[in-house]
């Protein structure tokens, strides 16, 4: 059986009960909740606190979701070492209070040497790799002590882990069960396209890191022109769910799905069309 959930902020930014009742109509397994996307009034950096976080936690519990995700999406190699720091504190947070909204993961991107995350010439360089680890090492023992997952997502061409081998290459480096991989299959796929058949493509990811894949986005993509449009809600582009979803069912069964770039008119089409991809 498939759990398929929301990303919560798609469908508006409400306060917690009325973005709870909005999720709940489309009864969602589980949700990815970035606070300050998601509600007006999210606690400010160092208000965060386990009160808080157990009162959104029984809102999202009493309407049967479960919290997969918190999503603190920072820049980790941010060109501003003061910025970054403010970053780190902040994703630390999350994680120290990520039990008290019974959430295991704790989210990012791994960001680029433009501060908005954009292409930049620097952020393929080796020792921007090593400023990503740098903080990556930092949040990982914070996510160690405090008994849940820091998770990274990768993203190709603009930003640092932007391959399959960059993403185990870090991964290899720091060999713990706190830090794990948000795995969204289209935004691994290069904007000029794939050299490959997709379930090669899929494979070759799960060789190299499937053990460590924690949650899975879903959304679509299209080639058009000879380059990528990825941000197509699932089941409207051309990812092959068929096989991705089969890949799954062996290797990660039970995982969230969460449906990236969905809203209220899109997303039964797209769990539909899940569920018949699924078999």
């Amino acid at each position: 059986m498939l759990r398929i959930g929301l990303r919560a902020h798609d469908y508006g930014k409400f306060p917690p009960e009325t973005l709870a009742d909005t999720l709940a109509a489309l009864k969602p397994a589980s949700i990815q909740l970035a606070l300050t996307k998601a509600f007006p009034n999210a606690p400010a950096p160092g208000a965060l606190n386990p009160g808080y976080a157990r009162g959104i936690r029984d809102i999202f519990n009493r309407r049967g979701i479960a919290i997969a995700v918190l999503g603190c999406y920072i820049n980790p190699v941010h060109p501003d070492p003061e910025a970054r720091e403010k970053m780190l504190l902040r994703f630390e947070e999350h994680l120290r209070f990520a039990r008290d909204f019974d959430c295991p993961v704790v989210g990012t991107e791994t960001g680029s040497r433009n501060p908005d995350c954009s292409w930049h010439p620097d952020t393929q360089k080796p020792e921007t790799f090593d400023i990503l680890c740098a903080s990556v090492e930092r949040l990982v023992t914070c996510a160690e002590k405090c008994g849940v997952i820091a998770g990274i997502e990768p993203v190709a061409d603009t930003h640092t882990l932007s391959t399959i081998e960059k993403t185990a290459e870090l991964l290899d480096r720091f060999p713990s069960p706190a830090l794990k991989v948000i795995y969204d299959p289209v935004n691994l796929i290069p904007s000029a396209g794939l050299t490959e058949d997709q379930e090669s493509f899929f494979a070759r990811a799960f060789e190299s890191f499937g053990s460590s894949i924690a949650v899975v986005h879903a959304k679509d993509f299209r080639m058009e022109g000879g380059k990528k449009s990825g941000a197509l809600p699932a089941g409207t582009g051309e990812l092959d769910y068929p096989s991705l979803l089969a890949l799954l069912a062996r290797q990660k069964p039970g995982i969230d799905i969460l449906l990236e770039n969905s809203n209220p008119a899109t997303a039964l089409e797209s769990i539909t069309h899940l569920q018949a991809a699924a078999g």
